[in-house]
């Protein structure tokens, strides 16, 4: 099957169910226990400028200190924790949008009862967001 460059492709209007979708990470204990589902990134639909999702956290599930280039927004559905940014301390709940400026170190350590939130970055593809953990620059 040929690929038409994304450039080309007329964008149309779709929807995707995430909790259908196959869910990613948990394994690799340098990014925490957090798992995540992508919704919307040019990787698997017709779609540009934003890449959608949403990250799920079992009880004090974390995601540890890091940071990327693009900025990042986060918006709870369910459950609670807490969003460490640059050292400060931001609540995270369902209706809670927290904005995560471009490179800003943060890190995620969700509530007794869990914790799931909508992310997003203002790029195409998820697969161009470069993570940067903090531990992992540290010496040894």
């Amino acid at each position: 099957m040929d690929m038409t460059p994304l450039e080309t492709l007329r964008e149309r209007a779709f929807s995707v169910n995430g909790f259908t979708l196959e869910r990613e990470g948990g394994t690799d204990p340098a990014f925490g226990n957090v798992t995540w589902r992508t919704l919307i990134c040019a990787d698997r639909q017709p779609s540009r400028h934003f890449v959608l999702g949403f990250a799920e956290f079992g009880p004090m599930g974390t995601l540890l200190a890091h940071r990327h280039a693009h900025a990042e927004f986060y918006l709870g559905f369910s459950g609670d924790g807490v969003v460490t940014v640059e050292g400060e301390t931001h609540h995270i709940a369902p209706g809670v949008a927290i904005y995560l400026p471009p490179d800003a170190e943060h890190s995620v350590l969700a509530g007794p009862q869990g914790l799931c939130f909508a992310y997003g970055f203002p790029t195409d593809r998820f697969a161009d967001v470069q993570y940067r953990f903090s531990a992992a620059a540290e010496p040894g």
